[in-house]
């Protein structure tokens, strides 16, 4: 198959994994800020492994525990090593306001940037429990 074959079949990501501390943390954090359900805990002997957290109702984020023996992860799965972006549905003010209301330091932002379809976007960036650093982008 060529280039322009896989890139037509190419439709989205569908998760993205992080490894963290303390898989309830994590949990309770971006439950917090966005609601999240728990469709599924990977947990022979009452030990959560891995949990697929779903926030804000459409992003899934598999939440592997730190050591928790699973063979296939990264080549080195850290807790802080991951960089995200999510695009937020509300203002750049909404965005702001989720965040501070909550007591989250944001660390840059409102700053402007570019979205995956090249149009004008501005985004703010705080980091979870673990230091991943997280950005919400918006279109306002």
């Amino acid at each position: 198959m060529g280039k322009d074959a896989a890139v037509a079949l190419l439709r989205f990501i569908d998760h993205v994994a992080i490894t963290v501390a303390d898989v309830d943390r994590t949990t309770q954090f971006y439950d917090r800020l966005f609601g999240a359900e728990v469709p599924f805990d990977h947990a022979p002997d009452g030990c959560t492994l891995v949990r697929t957290v779903i926030i804000g109702g459409a992003v899934r984020i598999n939440v592997h525990q730190q050591g928790n023996g699973i063979d296939l992860v990264a080549d080195r799965p850290t807790p802080g090593s991951v960089d995200i972006c999510f695009r937020f549905g509300g203002t750049i003010r909404e965005a702001e306001e989720l965040l501070k209301g909550h007591g989250i330091e944001i660390i840059e932002g409102p700053s402007p940037r570019i979205d995956n379809e090249g149009n004008q976007a501005q985004s703010v960036y705080f980091k979870d429990p673990d230091g991943n650093l997280v950005e919400l982008m918006t279109n306002d």
